[in-house]
């Protein structure tokens, strides 16, 4: 019976073979794939309030693993509940996002939190009132603190808001999850988080700001036609990149490596170039100015004008889109600083006292351009600005 047995078992082999059966296939290839999701999962912190809500309104966005309540901010180790709202522990309640980023960027985050949050409110977030549920949005690294920069820029441009924008940007400390009972409220307890979040005014404020918009899933920023990101060249590792639309913003380490010292020093820590000895104040070629980081297009030679201050200037931008102005009170003074938008590059100062028909004068330092001239718009990307130099 025994070599029998055996026979049969070899056929039934056989068989399994013929019919294709796999053994290395299974059921589980479905969570192989989630597997390979999670290990590539990233991680956002957001403070936006009662954290019940914040997680529930994270938790709707496609691409969005999980959102984990919980503390941070603030110098008690393991704080409580109890000791968080108390508001003793400096401490905000905030969110901890997991995400897929092949399915929604950090960018997309940022503006889903816009969104869902009163960010003109300093001193709590509708019904609470307190330090503990300010709006915060906690970077973990330099790419993640520039898109947060630029992101909160965009907002204020966007004249979305009658009242200064005034979420805080942090560096992130360590994140303490809350008590379990905290976890998933809205899935718990949902007639109890209902009537809290209705009675709070939150939803009644996000409808007025947002006109239901606040629900739409949130585009990633777009670039301009026909510019390219970055030269070939410069391309380095996908793990070294914040990807801005179609602009690739390279990581710290990556720009203090690729840009010069004064470079660096201008666009990333807001410096400024000396006077008549830089690169372009004097430059008459015809052809358009490029951000040195991104290569979005910002100024053109037709809008060039002679300032006699030493630095490129020009009466506007070349598309305005990429330009974003806002308060610079340094120096003892009030200008307005200007920074290109994907690359959160600082450009110079824009100021009241230029030639018609702008009365602008766009004060730049050449160390955060890169000059394109007329003949290489084309094989560069730039060629839909061929017809204003015809």
């Amino acid at each position: 019976m025994g070599s029998v047995y055996a026979s049969m078992i070899g056929l039934a082999a056989v068989l399994f073979l013929l019919l294709g059966f796999n053994p290395s296939q299974s059921m589980d290839e479905p969570q192989s794939k989630a597997a390979v999701a999670e290990m590539s999962s990233r991680t956002a912190v957001f403070a936006g309030g009662c954290f019940w809500c914040t997680e529930a309104d994270f938790e709707k966005l496609p691409g969005v693993i999980e959102a984990v309540s919980g503390y941070t901010g603030g110098h008690v180790v393991n704080p409580t509940y109890k000791q968080t709202s108390a508001g003793g522990t400096g401490h905000v309640e905030a969110v901890q996002v997991r995400y897929d980023p092949a399915r929604v960027s950090y960018t997309q985050l940022l503006k889903w939190f816009w969104r869902h949050v009163d960010p003109t409110d300093s001193s709590g977030q509708f019904v609470d009132r307190g330090f503990q549920y300010r709006s915060v949005i906690f970077y973990a690294d330099e790419e993640q603190h520039r898109s947060a920069e630029a992101s909160k820029m965009e907002l204020a441009d966007s004249g979305r808001f009658d009242k200064p924008i005034v979420t805080e940007i942090l560096p992130l400390g360590p994140f303490y999850p809350a008590e379990e009972y905290h976890q998933d409220y809205y899935r718990k307890n949902p007639v109890r988080y209902k009537f809290y979040r209705y009675r709070s005014g939150r939803d009644q404020f996000l409808d007025k700001a947002w006109g239901g918009l606040q629900n739409e899933l949130p585009q990633a920023t777009p670039a301009t036609n026909g510019a390219k990101a970055m030269k070939e060249e410069s391309m380095t590792t996908e793990g070294d990149m914040n990807r801005t639309g179609s602009y690739v913003i390279p990581d710290d380490a990556e720009l203090r490596r690729r840009l010069t010292p004064l470079q660096y020093k201008v666009t990333r820590q807001g410096g400024t170039e000396p006077a008549f000895r830089n690169a372009y104040w004097d430059n008459h070629e015809p052809g358009i100015y490029v951000d040195i980081i991104s290569g979005e297009p910002l100024f053109s030679s037709r809008d060039k004008l002679e300032s006699g201050t030493g630095w490129p200037s020009f009466t506007q931008p070349l598309v305005p889109e990429n330009i974003v102005e806002r308060e610079d009170r340094s120096w003892f003074s009030v200008r307005t600083e200007v920074r290109s938008r994907h690359a959160g590059s600082h450009l110079g100062h824009v100021f009241d006292d230029g030639p018609p028909p702008t009365g602008l004068r766009y004060c730049m330092n050449s160390a955060a351009l890169r000059f394109v001239p007329v003949a290489d718009l084309e094989k560069e990307g730039y060629g839909e600005f061929l017809p204003l130099f015809r």
